[in-house]
């Protein structure tokens, strides 16, 4: 299959949680199944294009979208996930992006970023962009927490009726049930999404409705916490929990290492061969 794997931070380019340790483990292992997988990242103004080897890609010079009722235009450009020939596209723009700490997603006193909710509805609909800008349309969309929770409910509102689009299925990982999660309604308008039916408060969490919204759940159980179990009682989920199970599927992370993400991929592969394809 072909995977569109979405990463907000992936080793050694940018570390913030283990998420990080996952999002190279498992596209590494899933390229060794045989699947064309390609991860997108945005880049960040620590990471280094010389220590990486950051090359321009022509056609991903200018990626255009409407974000709040104007074009807004970013980049991207390639490297590999080090020693591995598993590529990703890192996304560029000096507002959203280039400013952000190696702490990305909160403030030195440790309080979330306010803007945390517009810049990754920002990533998850230029990410959707850029695939044709790359002449590349995958099977599978993997969306890796809240980060990238925008992109089922987009996907399905604004792209799938779009020829180039079709067919394809967005997949959605949930790692963490925090306050992370917990965004601004307007964040989905600004983006060009209307909220489902039973998503009508001011703050929502975003990861519910990409659980609504997308064709296959994969909770990640882990040594910390069991994120299948918390989904019934989670007072977001539990209005929606009935038409979520449907679609949910569970992996166990036994400890937080590479051994355990390899297992983990192992898992995620027969999931998504069994789902959507013969891999």
């Amino acid at each position: 299959m072909k995977i569109y794997f979405l990463a907000s931070e992936i080793v050694p380019f940018s570390q913030c949680s283990f998420l990080a340790s996952f999002c190279r483990a498992v596209p590494i292992k899933l390229q060794q199944h045989g699947h064309d997988i390609r991860l997108t990242s945005p880049k960040y103004g620590f990471i280094s294009e010389r220590k990486y080897t950051l090359r321009e890609v022509i056609r991903l010079r200018e990626i255009t979208s409407e974000i709040n009722g104007q074009t807004q235009l970013a980049s991207a450009k390639s490297a590999f996930i080090p020693k591995t020939r598993v590529q990703v596209y890192f996304m560029e723009h000096s507002e959203w992006f280039q400013p952000l700490t190696t702490l990305l997603y909160k403030a030195k006193n440790g309080r979330p970023l306010p803007e945390n909710d517009d810049r990754f509805a920002f990533f998850s609909k230029i990410a959707l962009e850029m695939l044709v800008n790359l002449f590349w349309a995958p099977d599978v969309i993997v969306c890796n927490d809240w980060q990238s929770s925008y992109v089922p409910l987009i996907y399905k509102q604004l792209f799938a009726d779009q020829d180039f689009y079709k067919g394809i299925k967005t997949v959605q990982l949930i790692h963490s049930i925090d306050d992370y999660a917990q965004v601004s309604a307007d964040s989905f308008t600004k983006v060009g999404a209307q909220l489902p039916k039973g998503f009508d408060s001011p703050k929502l969490n975003s990861l519910a409705v990409a659980a609504d919204s997308a064709d296959l759940v994969i909770a990640m159980d882990g040594p910390k916490s069991q994120i299948s179990k918390e989904l019934s009682r989670d007072k977001d989920f539990k209005p929606h929990i009935a038409g979520i199970k449907k679609k949910l599927q569970t992996v166990s992370l036994e400890n937080e290492d590479d051994a355990s993400c390899v297992t983990v991929a192992d898992a995620i592969n027969e999931i998504l061969t069994n789902s959507f394809g013969s891999g």
